[in-house]
């Protein structure tokens, strides 16, 4: 019998339709011998579908006419305990349940899909699921997060400023002032939890950096400046596993058209069209594999790359992104993506792993967390309230009076 596996893309972050691109892909190379893709799109409006239709790229094109054809569902457990799409609305009569699902298998990039908020809904119904957990995923979002915790286990990132958007409406001259006296500039500015290079901007003096700053804040409430490194080589590395073991991807050096790389060169390159008229996602963007780095720098990134995605507690596939100062000849760690933009694939062909490989060993790997987790106890058997005298019900810890 073959393994169900619900494939949740979509969303409502701005990456939506990067994470239908990405989600086709992997369900296309998936082992049909082996898993069942079950198909699960999240709308804009935060309505949830199924249906053989999603899985044709073409009639994304027209969405409205596509969903008026899929089947909306919920996803919820039965009376006996196994995940369900159960039809939205529950008709009185007939059939309730249109599938059910053995494991999950998240491709939402961004907000809502890659920040821990779906991994934590799967941890509540029990049901297994590839990729990061709930607190590997949220401090891989967080920018902030994630360089304080790497930072506080030696590795190198980019010194930072962060602050909240209301420190900025109340006193962003403070902020401004602490910005020049640390770095000077030119600086770039991020929104703190997004990905794709939606709302980053850079500044080269006070009235740039008030504007960018407003422009992240349209997209976060959390902001983070960084000095601008302006001779420099962005390149990326994929990781494979979990807490045990990890494997690192060949390098590749993303080439760029502006001095950030952007949205439009991440998704909107000079790339063909793969089959279904769907745009190749990451897989599009202008590069070189391998990056043209020495042996040692590539170890060395490598090896950033797997103490990267341990320390952060990762599992299943990520990407992280590095940038080299060529002036300083230094490397960096910029960011981690937890589902990256096309799984990163193309990382992992090269070294002789395909993408239906890939996708297997990412939801092996969901299966042993699974088992790895039953033996941890989450839970006693007891019953409190049954030992609670009448003074303990009035609030007292103890039960009896001091």
């Amino acid at each position: 019998m073959r393994t169900r596996v619900g494939v949740f893309f979509g969303g409502i972050s701005v990456e939506h339709e990067v994470s239908v691109i990405s989600a086709l892909q992997a369900m296309k190379a998936m082992d049909d011998q082996q898993y069942e893709p079950i198909p699960i799109f999240i709308s804009k409006d935060r309505s949830w579908y199924t249906g053989e239709e999603l899985l044709d790229i073409e009639q994304y094109k027209e969405l409205d006419k596509l969903l008026e054809k899929a089947q909306k569902v919920t996803v919820t457990r039965d009376d006996s305990g196994k995940v369900v799409l159960q039809k939205d609305p529950v008709p009185k009569f007939g059939k309730k349940f249109v599938a059910e699902i053995d494991l999950a298998f998240p491709i939402l990039h961004g907000t809502f899909g890659e920040d821990g908020a779906i991994q934590g809904f799967f941890e509540l119904l029990d049901l297994p699921y590839v990729g990061c957990d709930v607190a590997s995923s949220a401090a891989g979002m967080d920018k902030v997060m994630m360089k304080q915790i790497l930072r506080d286990s030696k590795l190198p990132v980019l010194d930072y400023v962060w602050f909240y958007s209301n420190h900025w409406v109340d006193d962003s001259e403070e902020i401004i002032d602490m910005t020049e006296e640390k770095f000077g500039y030119p600086v770039i500015v991020k929104p703190a939890n997004l990905g794709s290079s939606v709302g980053i901007g850079t500044a080269e003096n006070r009235e740039e950096l008030e504007e960018a700053v407003e422009e992240a804040m349209g997209f976060a409430v959390k902001i983070v400046i960084e000095p601008m490194v302006e001779d420099m080589t962005e390149v990326n590395c994929s990781v494979v596993g979990d807490f045990e073991e990890v494997e690192a991807s060949v390098i590749e050096e993303v080439l760029k058209t502006e001095e950030i790389l952007s949205y439009q060169d991440k998704y909107g390159g000079s790339g063909s069209k793969s089959d279904g008229g769907a745009a190749k996602g990451m897989e599009n963007t202008d590069r070189v594999i391998p990056a043209p780095l020495s042996d040692d720098r590539t170890i060395e990134v490598q090896e950033l790359a797997k103490d990267t995605f341990q320390i952060l507690g990762c599992s299943g596939v990520s990407r992280i992104d590095f940038i080299i100062d060529k002036t300083k000849d230094k490397v960096y760690i910029n960011e981690i993506n937890t589902i990256p933009g096309s799984l990163s694939f193309y990382l992992w062909d090269p070294a002789g792993k395909n993408y239906t490989e890939l996708t297997h060993q990412l939801i092996q790997l969901a299966l042993k967390r699974k088992r790895d987790r039953e033996k941890i106890t989450f839970s006693i058997d007891s019953n409190l309230f049954s030992l609670q005298s009448a003074q303990g019900m009035k609030g007292s810890k103890n039960g009896s009076k001091q």
